[in-house]
């Protein structure tokens, strides 16, 4: 997949899905379905599928604060290319972009620029100045050719059915709500930073752990302790271990870490890059009396780790 930030070099006529897609979840894959190679007719064989996207994220434009993201960069790039998409536009959004209406925007962006033929949009997007122009000025001039895409929601353990969202699934993540999270996003949610040098505290207790480094971007979810799923290079199977989110308050920890302890590994791990699958949360992080006291609650929450893993097996 091309990754695009000079307008001049697109690949076009487009057909293009339109939106942020952080996370890149279940309701977005709707969206993007449509416009993906294997989705194009005949007639359209001549259109690059192209998801449109923003940087920085709207959001955090206009309020001059950093976002945090479900998906940072290389990531979502990673996504969109495991679904077939051909080309990922990034549009500098700025002042100039902030100030277009939205005939301007669809002017000069969709049809000078990206020679759009083909829009897949979700229902309640919007664009333009102030958010004026919406899926009705789409189709004023797109016409059939505009697909919009339902709200979609899923039925889970609540009497009533979820709305698909980012802002849902960070909120799962915010409660340790990992299979909801999970669920949502259609995939387990993940970690990927490559192995730093910690404190290396864990060996002296009996577990060791790997201290990853993640894109200061990373949504991470409630502090505490989860089951995962790790892949890494140097292994041809996924391993399975605990990892610790938060301060790590029993030895006076200063600041946040994301640390790993896989089962059954010995080698060596620093500069190594791991991908890590939240499956399932533990417990909250809590200040233990002792190092004693930290060694035997680590021993359980491995157990209760195992224990799940056996269960899914």
């Amino acid at each position: 997949m091309r990754v695009i930030f000079d307008p001049t070099q697109i690949s076009r006529p487009t057909a293009i899905a339109l939106g942020n897609f952080d996370g890149v979840h279940v309701g977005h894959r709707h969206v993007i379905a449509p416009i993906l190679p294997d989705a194009l007719g005949s007639n359209h064989q001549h259109l690059t599928s192209t998801v449109v996207s923003f940087s920085p994220h709207p959001q955090e434009f206009f309020s001059n604060q950093p976002r945090s993201l479900l998906t940072p960069f290389d990531e979502k790039v990673a996504l969109l290319a495991s679904l077939g998409v051909e080309q990922l536009v990034l549009l500098p959004f700025d002042a100039d972009l902030a100030k277009l209406t939205a005939a301007e925007f669809m002017q000069q962006i969709l049809i000078d620029s990206l020679q759009v033929e083909l829009i897949s949009v979700g229902c309640d997007f919007h664009f333009g100045q102030k958010r004026q122009g919406n899926v009705q000025d789409l189709a004023n001039i797109w016409g059939d050719r505009l697909t919009v895409i339902t709200e979609q929601t899923m039925l889970l353990k609540e009497p009533t059915p979820i709305r698909i969202s980012s802002s849902n699934i960070r909120a799962a993540l915010a409660k340790g709500e990992v299979d909801l999270a999970n669920a949502l996003l259609g995939r387990p949610y993940n970690l990927v930073g490559k192995v730093v040098r910690g404190k290396q505290l864990g060996r002296t207790i009996g577990f060791p752990t790997a201290n990853l480094d993640l894109p200061a971007q990373k949504c991470l979810p409630r502090d505490g302790v989860y089951a995962v799923q790790v892949n890494i290079s140097s292994s041809s199977k996924p391993l399975f271990g605990v990892m610790n989110i938060g301060l790590r308050p029993t030895v006076n920890g200063d600041r946040r870490s994301v640390e790993v302890h896989l089962f059954d590994w010995q080698g060596d791990l620093y500069d190594q890059e791991l991908n890590v699958d939240l499956v399932k949360f533990i417990r909250p992080e809590q200040k233990f009396a002792s190092l004693d006291a930290l060694k035997e609650q680590i021993k359980s929450d491995c157990q209760t780790a195992l224990n799940h893993f056996a269960v899914l097996t």
